[in-house]
């Protein structure tokens, strides 16, 4: 434990609200918050739950403390307040006076609603074919507009239930197809159209949750309700990876504001990160950065009590003293030990605190940094197949720009099963590879599409059968295969068999079996252009148990025209900007070094955090760059702190 010589003279601050040092000024022996700094490039909002709200209305002197603690750590320029939630409807004098306040300190408030009817673990919708749970819905959006001209719908506005009532209403649809129209008719005929019947200034921002894969089955509509809400927002909360029931990868964060920013251009509101579920502080700072590179407007940091909670190192021991992005000793070293009964004990940092230094770190960098940029990955409006799988490709090291309509004319385009939602897209890859452009498909889609027609573009078939690889090979063309290393033992890695012709298709990345190939990427040429195909493991994950050779290899090939490749391990993601701007950021428990290789000869690299440069050297031919004819590289060896990220600029 650390000395307690450093805390001498905390006792006098006991009583206070505990504020980091730094945030301290005295008035006449009183402790207040010094003003927190503006954010340059993007807006923090709270959220503030309904019963938070009642909270703040009978405990004036809780408020204002609480309100003290936060804005000391953290620029707050809006907050929502929720009227809403769990059949709990605040009080008219609740909102007004709660409004006053914060009006009063500058900030701007909107208000809030969360649609959901019961809270007992499972999330449970109103029934919208029960005309008594249709007039409540009714009732609560009226009475928001007639308190605010701004309103977000917290991620409950979905419909799950099945009673009687939906099973006839549904008849012979499907539930996804019942809801969806289900939905839309509740959005325009109970939310929006009463809400500006009592308000035609009100304006109604409808948050999509993290779930994108499965939003029809519940009704959220990510083509029509961006059109019937006068915005959008984005839930960016992707909390733990292993210990949550969805297993959402990091890369999320970033790559769902950038899918929502082409679902809607212009209208998407910000990101949305909660403090739940994580195993150690470093990744509640990684959502807030992983937001931002995504250059999204505003940060919404949910909830308001929850920003009050002491922050707690966890799970953060391997990297612990190392100098990393998110700097939880100088947080820490700014908090004060208390007088208990039992003598001096540890008071821990609140999140709020966290997000005020991880917001801070990030800002500087977000203004440098231009349009994001990436591979174009089609995802079709209400698809599902290989779910999430894109958020594993980010983590892989492939910067992923994913778009809801096919990018005709792209340079290289990935599509994943879940294209096969489209009818055209036999007919749409073949026009991209006639026209010079490359198409990466996965095992996934190749089976799905087997049915439809992909024999025309190239005779495979990918059997039912599993491979379960452990050594790896390289080659362009025909002869002996470059060794790229082994996963023996536990990290046996099974891939689906992917059967084609000899000599029409080859294999340049591949896997053995007990000596029996198996292709990992599958490369024909068509027209002008080139088909990749993908083997995808059945469990996504073993893509991090794939050597750093083989991954490289990967990339070379989808992203061989690209401004900027990675030579990395897995769970290292690179973000790719349109002014040359480019960040890398590890999710690794140790330091990696990497080795990026920057399109042109003769490249210099800037680290956009310090200012200074890195050395570079021409990159040797075929280690990122397999194919012949590639074009010249410049290459940069830099190493990345655990869980930190690092920006340059090439020139």
């Amino acid at each position: 434990m650390r000395s307690l010589l450093r805390w001498a003279g905390c006792a006098l601050l006991m009583g206070c609200v505990a504020l980091p040092l730094a945030a301290q000024t005295t008035m006449g022996g009183l402790v207040v918050p010094a003003p927190t700094a503006e954010h340059e490039n993007f807006k923090v909002s709270v959220y503030i739950p309904v019963n938070v709200v009642e909270r703040m209305y009978s405990d004036h002197a809780w408020l204002v403390s609480s309100w003290k603690t936060i804005s000391s750590h953290v620029k707050v320029d809006k907050v929502y307040i929720e009227t809403y939630r769990s059949r709990n409807i605040a009080s008219a004098a609740a909102i007004d006076a709660v409004k006053k306040f914060f009006e009063d300190q500058g900030v701007e408030v909107a208000g809030g609603i969360a649609f959901s009817d019961k809270d007992n673990g499972q999330f449970q919708s109103f029934c919208y074919t029960n005309p008594a749970d249709r007039a409540y819905v009714k009732r609560v959006s009226e009475f928001t507009a007639r308190h605010f001209n701004h309103i977000i719908l917290d991620d409950f506005f979905f419909n799950n239930t099945k009673t009687p009532s939906d099973i006839k209403a549904k008849g012979n649809e499907s539930w996804s197809q019942f809801r969806l129209k289900l939905m839309d008719e509740v959005s325009r005929d109970l939310v929006v159209g009463p809400a500006k019947a009592m308000n035609p200034k009100v304006q109604i921002v409808i948050k999509f949750p993290n779930w994108y894969p499965d939003f029809a089955a519940s009704g959220y509509d990510l083509k029509n309700e961006p059109h019937i809400f006068s915005g959008i927002y984005t839930g960016t909360e992707t909390r733990d990876p292993v210990i949550t029931d969805q297993n959402l990868q990091q890369y999320e964060s970033y790559e769902i504001i950038r899918y929502f920013d082409n679902v809607a251009p212009r209208k998407n509101g910000g990101g949305w990160v909660d403090t739940f579920s994580i195993r150690y502080v470093d990744r509640y700072a990684e959502e807030l950065w992983d937001t931002m590179l995504a250059k999204a407007k505003q940060i919404n940091l949910f909830e308001y009590t929850a920003l009050l909670e002491p922050a707690e190192p966890g799970d953060r021991g391997a990297w612990a003293n190392l100098p990393t992005s998110f700097n939880y000793d100088k947080l820490y070293g700014k908090s004060m030990y208390r007088m208990g009964k039992f003598g001096f004990h540890v008071h821990y940092p609140t999140f709020a605190a966290v997000a005020g230094d991880a917001l801070a770190e990030i800002d500087p960098l977000v203004g440098k940094l231009g349009t994001p940029v990436g591979i174009d990955l089609y995802r079709p409006y209400y698809s599902s197949g290989e779910k999430f799988l894109e958020q594993y490709l980010g983590m892989i090291g492939i910067p992923i720009n994913m778009v809801p309509a096919f990018p005709q004319g792209a340079k290289t385009v990935i599509l994943t099963k879940s294209a096969a939602a489209d009818p055209d897209i036999v007919q749409e890859i073949k026009n991209n590879l006639m026209a010079g452009g490359d198409v990466v498909v996965t095992s996934g889609l190749v089976k799905a599409l087997e049915p439809r027609g992909f024999g025309s573009i190239c005779e495979l078939h990918v059997a039912d059968r599993q491979l379960r690889i452990d050594k790896y090979w390289s080659a362009f063309g025909a002869g002996n295969g470059a060794a790229m290393g082994s996963t023996p033992g536990k990290d046996e890695v099974m891939v689906p068999a992917v059967v084609y012709k000899t000599n029409d298709a080859w294999p340049v990345v591949r896997g053995t079996a007990n000596g029996y190939g198996a292709p990992l990427l599958l490369m024909d040429h068509y027209g002008h252009g080139n088909l990749f195909v993908l083997t995808v493991p059945d469990n996504f994950n073993d893509l991090y148990d794939l050597p750093q050779p083989v991954l490289t290899s990967i990339k070379s090939y989808i992203m061989r025209d690209f401004a900027v490749t990675m030579d990395s391990p897995s769970q290292v993601s690179l973000f790719t900007y349109s002014n040359g701007t480019f960040v890398v950021e590890s999710y690794r428990n140790k330091p990696v070094t990497v080795t990026l290789q920057v399109l042109g000869a003769g490249k210099k690299l800037e680290n956009l955090m310090t200012g200074q440069s890195v050395m570079g050297e021409a990159a040797l031919p075929g280690t990122l760059a397999q194919m012949p004819g590639a074009p010249p590289r410049t290459s940069f060896t830099v190493t990345v702190m655990p869980h930190s990220f690092v920006g340059f600029k090439a020139e």
